[in-house]
């Protein structure tokens, strides 16, 4: 009975810490070159890079989030220079309008530099400007959002991204 009472305990610790970063853990994002399949025109503001400079301040019009045109498929993505065991990815939604536009979009991770890597989760909810996601050490260069199979406008206000180098070379045994 105890066992079965701390496992029930444990599980609902799990459930409460959710997805989070360690605490103190690095975002490695910032060091990354992010592009993204076009750049919105009017007002000419929503550059890829704009997901990755810190600012988290989810109105569109402060200068701070990517916004893409309209088209079939849009993608952000960001090069890592090197792979990662991708342990969060965590996005500030757009909020100032248009937050449902994210619903769907998928965070891939991998080695592809043209986004056809697997997917480490979906946005099911944009009721939160922050969402969280758990990657389990997925292993990549590259991490992208890709809304699949419609036409839409992209919009990310910031994207961070927590891992570990994946160290290639050489193993040294004593």
């Amino acid at each position: 009975m105890k066992l079965l009472s701390s496992l029930i305990l444990l599980g609902s610790v799990v459930l409460t810490l959710g997805c989070a970063p360690a605490p103190g853990a690095t975002n490695i994002a910032r060091n990354g070159e992010a592009s993204q399949i076009s750049d919105f025109k009017y007002p000419i503001m929503g550059y890829a890079k704009n997901a990755i400079d810190g600012g988290k301040n989810t109105d569109y019009h402060k200068g701070s989030c990517t916004h893409t045109n309209n088209q079939k498929n849009p993608w952000w993505k960001l090069d890592l220079k090197q792979m990662y065991k991708i342990s969060n990815v965590v996005i500030a939604n757009r909020m100032d309008c248009c937050k449902e536009r994210l619903m769907g979009a998928e965070v891939r991770i991998g080695n592809s530099p043209n986004n056809n890597n697997p997917v480490c989760d979906k946005v099911k909810s944009v009721k939160s400007a922050t969402l969280s996601f758990c990657c389990n050490g997925m292993e990549g260069q590259y991490v992208s959002v890709v809304i699949p199979g419609r036409s839409e406008s992209l919009s990310l206000c910031e994207v961070e991204v927590y891992g570990d180098p994946v160290n290639k070379g050489n193993k040294v045994c004593w």
